[in-house]
């Protein structure tokens, strides 16, 4: 049985070629930014289903440049 997502965001920290990241997982989506930014990569859980996930991600990426 699996446990439903709540309100409040689920929040881990990981590391990725030795520097801190920030994944933050809730109703809308994930995003992982560096650890104490609020900038990162976001992809929406409808994107991912639609299989626009690669494009989605792509794009966004290109317009926080």
């Amino acid at each position: 049985m699996t446990t439903p997502l709540g309100d409040a965001p689920l929040r881990r920290e990981l590391e990725l070629d030795g520097r801190p990241y920030t994944l933050r997982i809730d109703r809308e989506g994930l995003k992982l930014a560096p650890k104490g930014h609020r900038r990162g990569v976001e992809l929406r859980w409808q994107d991912l289903v639609s299989g626009d996930a690669a494009l989605a991600t792509a794009l966004r990426a290109s317009l926080q440049d």
